[in-house]
Protein backbone atom coordinates (compact mmCIF):
# COMPACT_ATOMS: atom_id res chain seq x y z
CA UNK A 1 0.00 0.00 0.00
CA UNK A 2 1.26 3.91 -0.38
CA UNK A 3 2.09 5.81 1.86
CA UNK A 4 -1.22 8.12 2.56
CA UNK A 5 -0.68 11.34 4.29
CA UNK A 6 -3.27 13.03 5.67
CA UNK A 7 -0.73 16.56 4.01
CA UNK A 8 -0.40 17.38 0.44
CA UNK A 9 3.31 17.76 0.05
CA UNK A 10 5.19 18.91 -3.30
CA UNK A 11 8.41 19.66 -2.47
CA UNK A 12 10.35 20.87 -6.11
CA UNK A 13 9.05 23.59 -7.73
CA UNK A 14 10.46 27.05 -9.92
CA UNK A 15 9.24 30.28 -10.22
CA UNK A 16 10.70 33.34 -12.36
CA UNK A 17 13.41 33.90 -9.97
CA UNK A 18 14.94 30.76 -12.10
CA UNK A 19 13.62 28.95 -15.41
CA UNK A 20 9.76 28.64 -14.30
CA UNK A 21 7.51 30.99 -15.61
CA UNK A 22 5.17 31.52 -12.71
CA UNK A 23 6.13 34.45 -10.01
CA UNK A 24 6.90 33.23 -6.98
CA UNK A 25 3.12 35.02 -5.73
CA UNK A 26 1.63 33.30 -8.80
CA UNK A 27 3.21 29.76 -7.86
CA UNK A 28 2.08 29.86 -4.16
CA UNK A 29 -1.42 30.51 -5.47
CA UNK A 30 -1.56 27.61 -7.42
CA UNK A 31 -0.50 25.24 -5.18
CA UNK A 32 -3.08 26.01 -2.90
CA UNK A 33 -5.68 25.95 -5.73
CA UNK A 34 -4.29 22.56 -6.34
CA UNK A 35 -4.75 21.16 -2.58
CA UNK A 36 -0.90 21.41 -2.09
CA UNK A 37 -0.80 22.11 1.61
CA UNK A 38 3.11 21.95 2.17
CA UNK A 39 4.68 23.54 -0.94
CA UNK A 40 8.89 24.21 -1.49
CA UNK A 41 10.24 26.45 -3.80
CA UNK A 42 13.50 25.29 -5.22
CA UNK A 43 14.79 27.26 -7.73
CA UNK A 44 17.78 26.96 -9.33
CA UNK A 45 21.35 28.14 -7.57
CA UNK A 46 18.90 31.08 -6.07
CA UNK A 47 16.79 31.59 -3.07
CA UNK A 48 15.22 35.38 -3.82
CA UNK A 49 12.10 34.52 -4.22
CA UNK A 50 11.46 33.24 -1.05
CA UNK A 51 10.38 35.98 0.62
CA UNK A 52 7.44 36.41 -2.01
CA UNK A 53 6.51 32.95 -1.38
CA UNK A 54 6.31 33.03 2.55
CA UNK A 55 4.38 35.85 2.43
CA UNK A 56 1.56 34.47 -0.24
CA UNK A 57 1.56 31.18 1.62
CA UNK A 58 0.89 32.87 5.26
CA UNK A 59 -1.93 34.35 3.19
CA UNK A 60 -3.05 31.75 1.60
CA UNK A 61 -2.75 29.21 4.61
CA UNK A 62 -0.27 27.20 2.91
CA UNK A 63 3.13 26.06 4.31
CA UNK A 64 6.19 27.02 2.36
CA UNK A 65 9.66 25.13 2.95
CA UNK A 66 12.60 27.37 2.26
CA UNK A 67 14.53 25.29 -0.72
CA UNK A 68 16.88 25.75 -3.57
CA UNK A 69 18.24 23.17 -6.18
CA UNK A 70 22.03 23.18 -6.50
CA UNK A 71 24.06 22.03 -10.01
CA UNK A 72 26.77 19.52 -9.33
CA UNK A 73 29.10 17.93 -11.34
CA UNK A 74 30.27 14.80 -10.30
CA UNK A 75 32.23 12.21 -12.51
CA UNK A 76 32.09 14.67 -15.46
CA UNK A 77 28.06 14.29 -15.22
CA UNK A 78 25.78 17.23 -13.68
CA UNK A 79 23.48 15.77 -11.32
CA UNK A 80 21.07 18.58 -9.40
CA UNK A 81 21.15 18.45 -5.38
CA UNK A 82 18.00 20.23 -3.65
CA UNK A 83 18.34 21.80 -0.13
CA UNK A 84 15.08 21.88 2.02
CA UNK A 85 14.69 23.51 5.27
CA UNK A 86 17.92 25.57 4.43
CA UNK A 87 18.24 29.01 6.22
CA UNK A 88 18.41 31.69 2.91
CA UNK A 89 20.33 34.22 4.55
CA UNK A 90 23.02 31.77 5.23
CA UNK A 91 26.37 33.26 4.03
CA UNK A 92 28.19 30.03 2.99
CA UNK A 93 25.27 28.99 0.98
CA UNK A 94 24.61 32.08 -0.83
CA UNK A 95 28.47 32.64 -1.60
CA UNK A 96 28.01 29.49 -3.07
CA UNK A 97 25.55 30.10 -4.55
CA UNK A 98 26.80 33.22 -6.55
CA UNK A 99 29.80 31.66 -7.53
CA UNK A 100 27.12 29.10 -9.40
CA UNK A 101 25.20 32.09 -10.52
CA UNK A 102 28.59 33.81 -12.38
CA UNK A 103 29.32 30.19 -14.38
CA UNK A 104 25.87 30.30 -15.84
CA UNK A 105 26.20 33.50 -16.59
CA UNK A 106 29.29 32.89 -18.75
CA UNK A 107 27.99 29.84 -20.16
CA UNK A 108 25.31 31.55 -21.60
CA UNK A 109 27.68 33.98 -23.28
CA UNK A 110 29.27 30.71 -24.57
CA UNK A 111 26.09 29.10 -25.41
CA UNK A 112 24.97 31.91 -27.28
CA UNK A 113 28.28 32.07 -29.32
CA UNK A 114 28.11 28.14 -30.64
CA UNK A 115 24.02 28.89 -31.65
CA UNK A 116 25.77 31.87 -33.79
CA UNK A 117 27.74 29.47 -35.78
CA UNK A 118 25.39 27.33 -36.52
CA UNK A 119 23.64 30.40 -37.97
CA UNK A 120 21.14 31.49 -34.92
CA UNK A 121 21.68 34.83 -34.37
CA UNK A 122 20.11 37.03 -31.47
CA UNK A 123 20.43 34.01 -28.92
CA UNK A 124 21.76 35.65 -25.82
CA UNK A 125 19.39 38.76 -25.87
CA UNK A 126 16.59 36.28 -26.93
CA UNK A 127 17.65 34.47 -23.64
CA UNK A 128 18.05 37.28 -21.31
CA UNK A 129 14.31 38.43 -22.52
CA UNK A 130 12.77 35.00 -20.85
CA UNK A 131 15.14 35.34 -17.50
CA UNK A 132 13.44 37.57 -15.75
CA UNK A 133 15.35 36.40 -12.66
CA UNK A 134 19.25 36.72 -12.01
CA UNK A 135 19.96 33.30 -13.38
CA UNK A 136 20.31 32.44 -17.11
CA UNK A 137 19.73 28.90 -18.03
CA UNK A 138 19.50 27.06 -21.03
CA UNK A 139 15.54 26.78 -20.40
CA UNK A 140 15.90 30.19 -21.28
CA UNK A 141 17.75 29.59 -24.64
CA UNK A 142 14.66 26.92 -25.25
CA UNK A 143 12.00 29.34 -25.50
CA UNK A 144 13.65 31.48 -27.24
CA UNK A 145 14.14 29.14 -29.94
CA UNK A 146 11.11 27.80 -29.89
CA UNK A 147 10.01 31.28 -29.96
CA UNK A 148 12.25 31.97 -33.31
CA UNK A 149 10.53 28.49 -35.06
CA UNK A 150 13.99 26.35 -34.80
CA UNK A 151 11.85 23.61 -32.76
CA UNK A 152 8.27 22.89 -32.35
CA UNK A 153 8.29 22.35 -28.32
CA UNK A 154 10.84 22.55 -25.79
CA UNK A 155 11.46 18.88 -25.56
CA UNK A 156 12.59 18.76 -29.09
CA UNK A 157 14.58 22.29 -29.21
CA UNK A 158 16.60 20.44 -26.24
CA UNK A 159 17.27 17.20 -27.92
CA UNK A 160 17.89 19.48 -31.58
CA UNK A 161 20.53 21.89 -29.93
CA UNK A 162 20.96 21.93 -26.35
CA UNK A 163 22.34 18.23 -24.91
CA UNK A 164 25.70 16.70 -25.66
CA UNK A 165 27.04 16.99 -28.98
CA UNK A 166 24.49 19.34 -30.19
CA UNK A 167 25.45 22.54 -31.70
CA UNK A 168 24.14 24.48 -28.16
CA UNK A 169 25.35 22.33 -25.56
CA UNK A 170 28.21 24.03 -23.39
CA UNK A 171 28.78 21.75 -20.38
CA UNK A 172 28.86 23.48 -16.50
CA UNK A 173 31.97 22.81 -14.20
CA UNK A 174 29.46 23.28 -11.29
CA UNK A 175 29.84 22.79 -8.15
CA UNK A 176 31.41 20.04 -6.41
CA UNK A 177 29.41 17.12 -4.34
CA UNK A 178 30.95 17.59 -1.00
CA UNK A 179 30.38 21.70 -1.16
CA UNK A 180 27.08 21.38 -2.72
CA UNK A 181 25.92 19.42 1.15
CA UNK A 182 27.90 21.28 2.72
CA UNK A 183 26.64 24.58 2.14
CA UNK A 184 22.85 22.55 2.23
CA UNK A 185 23.86 21.06 6.12
CA UNK A 186 25.71 24.44 7.03
CA UNK A 187 22.52 26.50 6.27
CA UNK A 188 20.30 23.95 8.07
CA UNK A 189 18.55 21.84 5.94
CA UNK A 190 18.49 18.50 4.26
CA UNK A 191 20.22 17.51 0.94
CA UNK A 192 18.07 15.75 -1.60
CA UNK A 193 18.74 14.10 -5.31
CA UNK A 194 16.33 15.23 -6.98
CA UNK A 195 14.92 13.05 -10.17
CA UNK A 196 17.37 10.54 -9.67
CA UNK A 197 16.08 8.65 -12.48
CA UNK A 198 16.52 11.03 -14.97
CA UNK A 199 20.11 11.23 -15.28
CA UNK A 200 22.07 8.96 -18.25
CA UNK A 201 24.24 6.61 -15.99
CA UNK A 202 24.36 3.04 -15.51
CA UNK A 203 22.66 1.51 -12.85
CA UNK A 204 26.48 0.97 -11.55
CA UNK A 205 27.42 4.78 -11.89
CA UNK A 206 24.18 5.95 -10.07
CA UNK A 207 24.72 3.76 -7.19
CA UNK A 208 28.24 5.11 -6.87
CA UNK A 209 26.85 8.53 -6.95
CA UNK A 210 24.20 7.95 -3.80
CA UNK A 211 26.74 6.22 -1.81
CA UNK A 212 29.18 9.26 -1.93
CA UNK A 213 26.42 11.52 -1.74
CA UNK A 214 25.42 9.88 1.59
CA UNK A 215 29.33 9.84 2.81
CA UNK A 216 29.04 13.97 2.08
CA UNK A 217 26.02 13.90 4.46
CA UNK A 218 23.08 13.52 2.30
CA UNK A 219 19.86 12.39 3.58
CA UNK A 220 17.53 12.01 0.91
CA UNK A 221 16.30 11.08 -2.95
CA UNK A 222 13.31 11.81 -4.47
CA UNK A 223 11.52 8.71 -4.91
CA UNK A 224 8.26 10.31 -6.49
CA UNK A 225 9.23 13.21 -9.61
CA UNK A 226 7.37 14.74 -12.16
CA UNK A 227 9.59 13.06 -14.67
CA UNK A 228 9.45 9.45 -13.04
CA UNK A 229 6.99 6.76 -14.24
CA UNK A 230 5.58 4.09 -12.08
CA UNK A 231 8.95 2.02 -12.55
CA UNK A 232 10.83 4.78 -11.98
CA UNK A 233 9.30 5.67 -8.68
CA UNK A 234 9.65 1.92 -7.80
CA UNK A 235 13.26 1.53 -8.77
CA UNK A 236 13.82 4.35 -6.26
CA UNK A 237 11.97 3.71 -3.47
CA UNK A 238 14.86 0.81 -3.49
CA UNK A 239 17.24 2.75 -3.49
CA UNK A 240 16.13 5.11 -1.01
CA UNK A 241 14.97 1.44 1.25
CA UNK A 242 18.97 -0.14 0.47
CA UNK A 243 20.86 3.23 1.07
CA UNK A 244 18.58 4.35 4.18
CA UNK A 245 17.49 7.84 2.64
CA UNK A 246 14.55 9.65 3.80
CA UNK A 247 11.97 9.68 0.56
CA UNK A 248 10.78 12.96 -1.38
CA UNK A 249 8.59 13.60 -3.71
CA UNK A 250 7.57 17.04 -5.79
CA UNK A 251 6.23 17.67 -9.34
CA UNK A 252 9.63 19.65 -10.31
CA UNK A 253 7.25 22.13 -12.06
CA UNK A 254 8.04 24.74 -14.28
CA UNK A 255 4.75 26.29 -15.34
CA UNK A 256 1.55 25.99 -16.90
CA UNK A 257 3.47 25.11 -20.33
CA UNK A 258 4.49 21.94 -19.11
CA UNK A 259 1.25 20.15 -18.95
CA UNK A 260 2.38 16.92 -18.29
CA UNK A 261 3.58 18.75 -14.74
CA UNK A 262 0.95 20.41 -12.47
CA UNK A 263 1.77 20.91 -8.67
CA UNK A 264 0.49 18.83 -6.16
CA UNK A 265 0.00 15.62 -8.92
CA UNK A 266 3.08 12.92 -7.89
CA UNK A 267 2.03 9.52 -7.02
CA UNK A 268 2.01 8.73 -3.50
CA UNK A 269 5.46 7.37 -1.94
CA UNK A 270 5.63 3.79 -1.74
CA UNK A 271 5.25 1.63 1.38
CA UNK A 272 7.73 0.74 3.42
CA UNK A 273 9.54 4.52 2.21
CA UNK A 274 10.61 6.69 5.35
CA UNK A 275 9.16 11.02 4.17
CA UNK A 276 11.82 13.21 4.62
CA UNK A 277 9.06 15.78 6.29
CA UNK A 278 8.46 13.15 9.18
CA UNK A 279 10.45 14.79 11.57
CA UNK A 280 9.05 17.90 10.31
CA UNK A 281 5.04 16.99 11.29
CA UNK A 282 6.60 15.84 14.35
CA UNK A 283 7.58 19.12 15.09
CA UNK A 284 4.34 20.90 13.48
CA UNK A 285 2.20 19.17 15.51
CA UNK A 286 4.39 20.12 18.90
CA UNK A 287 3.61 23.64 17.85
CA UNK A 288 0.08 23.44 17.05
Amino acid sequence: MPILNPLHFDLHSHSTLSDGTLSPEALVRRAHAQGVDVLALTDHDVTDGLAEAAATAAEVGLRLVSGVEISVTWSGVTFHIVGLNIDPEHVGLQAGLARLRAIRTGRGEEIARRLEKHGIEGALAGAQAFATGPILSRTHFARFLVEAGYAKDMRKVFKKFLVHNRPGFVPGGWATLEEAVGWIRDAGGQAVIAHPARYRVSATRLRQFIETFKDCGGVGIEVVSGSHSANDVAGMAQYAKRYELLASCGSDYHGPEQSWQELGQPMPLPEGCVPVWKAWATDWEKNT
